[in-house]
């Protein structure tokens, strides 16, 4: 949690000084505190559009200091979760219940995992009603939603709110593979009881009745190490809604469902699709990489995967998966001209000093996206595969929304610019 420093601000205002306190958090970061200007001015708020320098809570779930390129959870850098080979199963009971697991507690929420992995029969009847071509964005945001009438989450104690976040967190990844089924006319695949959790996500995504996939070790890494760069990423469009959501006291399950329906958007979950887009355009346009990257300076054109709102350096995430890129694709020897593409575009781009000089480095979403291909995942699963990594997170702020004692429901304010006062005028006279 953040500390109170002695520490305040002057805002002068119509002629009157207003005493505003300084808050620093524990890594060092300041903000302003105008949690009580509306009451002592009268009414006058902020105007923050996007809430881009907005801090809406207090958190310490994970950090982002985007100057420097650093990412921890809960403290840890995630240059060591990714080194060390930590699982996402214990990325994710970090990041939800504050610290790495004992052995007992990870064997435990492991066995509730793969216990809870089977969805009710009865929601195969919600699966039926979408249409062949349903997104699986929007069957999978749907399904999580239903879980709420299905397993019907009552947290009152540690132990129920366990027992909820390992159905969510598992059956998120069944929901994901049936909606992936559903959405191409195969039949749902059910899951094993003696794979881990990355491995019985491909099983369900891959397998056939009469063809069973197993996962290549290289490729279960690779996959693994995504879930868990995309676990948790501080105050994003995603995880404010379900922050938000669960402001109002609606349950764990709908709030992360709210939070599916946010991250669909090309501005941010969506990015990665983007990023492999960009490469067709590529092939499309008969250029090098080269050439194009060539053509899109002279215009002042973005090329999608490159720079980051928030990274004014390299995204430590991007830096992680630019090696498990090169280790994929050499041990994968497979062909793709898109991936020739993405290796080309990366050498065209770090070797300029345009995009050097103005810090535009390949960032997750252009390395993720060729992670995803390599491993034959479709590009409509691409934002779906981000929800199941995100997941934990979602889980985590839901849980420290819903336990502040301080906590309100969210209720931004807007700066009106509309009518004052437009006169009224009866249906008769409006012609």
């Amino acid at each position: 949690m953040d500390q109170l420093v002695d520490e305040t601000c002057t805002l002068t205002l119509d002629g009157h000084d207003y005493t505003l306190p300084v808050r620093t958090g524990s890594t060092g970061d300041r903000v302003i505190d105008i949690s009580g200007l509306r009451a002592a001015t009268g009414g006058v708020t902020t105007f923050d559009p996007s809430f881009a320098n907005t801090s809406s809570c207090e958190s310490s779930i994970s950090w982002i200091d985007g100057e420097n390129g650093r990412l921890t959870y809960r403290g840890i850098p995630i240059e060591i979760l990714a080194s060390e080979k930590v699982s996402f199963v214990e990325v994710a009971w970090l990041l939800i219940f504050g610290s790495l697991p004992t052995k007992a507690e990870r064997e435990h929420f492991t066995e509730l995992l793969t216990e809870y992995s089977s969805l009710h029969r009865s929601m195969d009847l919600h699966f039926n009603a979408f249409p062949p071509n349903g997104h699986p964005m929007a069957i999978m945001s749907s399904m999580i939603n239903a879980m709420s009438t299905h397993d019907r989450p009552k947290i009152t104690d540690e132990m129920s709110f366990t027992d909820s976040a390992a159905k969510l967190l598992s059956k998120v990844r069944t929901i994901a593979a049936a909606s992936y089924k559903a959405s191409i006319g195969e039949p749902a695949i059910y899951p094993r009881y003696d794979l881990k959790y990355v491995e019985n996500f491909m099983h369900m995504m891959f397998s056939l009745p009469y063809r069973p996939f197993e996962a290549d070790p290289i490729v279960a890494r690779a996959l693994n190490l995504f879930f868990v760069l995309h676990a948790d990423h501080g105050q994003n469009c995603s995880t404010s809604t379900v922050r938000m959501v669960a402001s109002s006291g609606a349950n764990l399950f709908t709030s992360c469902s709210a939070g599916v329906c946010a991250l669909w958007g090309p501005r941010h979950g969506g990015a990665n699709v983007d990023a492999v887009q960009a490469l067709q355009k590529i092939k499309d346009s008969g250029l090098t990489p080269r050439q194009y990257v060539a053509r899109a300076k002279d215009n002042g054109e973005r090329i999608s995967g490159f720079g980051h709102r928030i990274y004014r350096n390299w995204d430590p995430r991007a830096r992680i998966l630019r090696g498990t890129c090169s280790q994929l694709l050499d041990s994968l020897n497979r062909t793709d001209p898109l991936l020739d593409i993405a290796r080309e575009l990366e050498d065209a781009v770090l070797s300029d000093d345009y995009f050097v000089e103005r810090r535009l480095f390949p960032n997750v979403d252009f390395y993720s996206g060729i992670v995803l291909r390599a491993l034959n995942i479709p590009l409509n699963m691409f934002t779906v595969m981000f929800a199941i990594g995100r997941m934990p997170g979602w889980i985590a702020h839901w849980r420290e929304a819903t336990s502040d004692p301080k906590g309100k429901i969210a209720r931004p304010r807007d700066l009106y610019v509309g009518p004052d006062n437009t006169a009224w005028v009866p249906r008769s006279q409006r012609g």
